[in-house]
């Protein structure tokens, strides 16, 4: 089996380790276009931390999660043969043994008390952070939560997300507990949190995109590429490492590229087709709005000479619809939309040059 190995990522590996040699006093949104290697990325950072660090990875992608049960079921690592006593006692039980942990680890008894509470979130809150308050006496607690918008529009008593960050906060900027990681492929998920400032002074944003060329190149190189074979992935692919692994597995490059843009283009005609027969409904707010063909049109021909565009003035519901649809990504940070890949790109092109 060929093995692909981490590649690059220093500079945004120095931030991490910048942010963990302070004192916890900000939660760090990770974010970027999807399959840029945002997930690979942590992975990766987490293996590398040293012994003073222990990390806590919650990866939300693919749960079903409908309530509080399910979160917290993902959200916790279940003990079944944990010392009950109190929770200064189980964390000091623990703390010499921690490594990287799919979850925050509780005795069986203490969760299902959790459980059985009728304000499931008081309790859940007040038990992490006693168990972090006795962790950080030897080591630093890193909490990194990956795909968190799956629970954006959770509501029990209020916005489930809402009384998250507001516990990250504590966590961070208010106690110095622990270290703070969010990470997301969803940009409006970012552009929401960022518009509404509600982490405004106690968040800091580190985009995780695509490999610049010279990247790309010397990736390719490191797979045996010829200069014409790295010249062809970079056309289609630009730096998307999931579809640079798809050429790394194959002989005819330049073919398989290719097929992946006309199944773009192919999939871009069927939902501008689509749009001919039903108008999407995008909720923004409290509010649904009607998602216009024209005004979808009108976005995408922006990219016939630009690479990237400017936010402002572009029809909302049209907007939403093509990002949330991985057409586009938006970058808040810095008010630019760009589509989600080279190939997007090219497709984008083509079709509206065909229209």
């Amino acid at each position: 089996m060929k093995r692909i190995e981490f590649h690059d990522r220093e500079k945004e590996k120095e931030e991490i380790m910048d942010i963990l040699d302070s004192e916890p006093s900000l939660i760090t949104l990770i974010y970027g276009p999807i399959n840029s290697g945002k997930t690979t990325f942590v992975d990766h950072l987490i293996g590398q931390l040293p012994d003073d660090y222990v990390p806590f990875y919650v990866n939300l992608r693919g749960r079903f999660i409908t309530g509080y049960e399910d979160f917290l079921n993902v959200l916790f690592e279940i003990d079944e043969g944990g010392v009950i006593g109190n929770v200064s006692e189980y964390a000091q039980s623990l703390i010499k043994d921690l490594r990287i942990l799919g979850g925050i680890p509780i005795p069986l008894h203490l969760f299902e008390q959790i459980f059985e509470k009728k304000d499931k979130s008081k309790d859940m809150f007040k038990y992490i952070e006693r168990f972090f308050t006795e962790v950080s006496k030897k080591r630093v607690p890193v909490l990194i939560i990956d795909e968190l918008q799956v629970i954006g529009d959770m509501k029990i008593d209020g916005l489930l997300i809402y009384k998250l960050f507001n516990f990250f906060i504590r966590l961070t900027k208010e106690k110095h507990l622990a270290h703070v990681f969010v990470v997301t492929s969803d940009s409006l998920f970012i552009e929401q949190v960022y518009s509404e400032a509600m982490l405004e002074g106690r968040s800091e944003y580190l985009l995780v995109d695509d490999f610049d060329e010279n990247t790309t190149i010397e990736f390719l190189k490191g797979h045996d590429f010829t200069d014409d074979e790295a010249r062809v992935a970079w056309k289609y692919c630009g730096g998307k490492p999931v579809c640079l692994l798809k050429l790394i597995r194959v002989a005819e490059k330049e073919l398989i590229a290719k097929k992946m843009l006309a199944t773009r283009v192919n999939q871009l005609k069927n939902l501008l087709d689509y749009l001919n027969y039903t108008k999407p409904r995008m909720m923004i707010g409290e509010d649904s709005y009607m998602v216009e063909k024209e005004d979808i049109v009108d976005v995408l021909n922006r990219f016939v000479d630009a690479e990237c565009i400017d936010d402002e003035g572009l029809d909302r519901p049209a907007k939403h619809f093509l990002v949330k649809d991985n057409i586009l990504f938006l970058d808040p940070d810095i008010g630019i939309i760009k589509p989600q890949s080279q190939l997007n790109l090219l497709a984008i092109r083509e079709v509206m040059r065909d229209s």
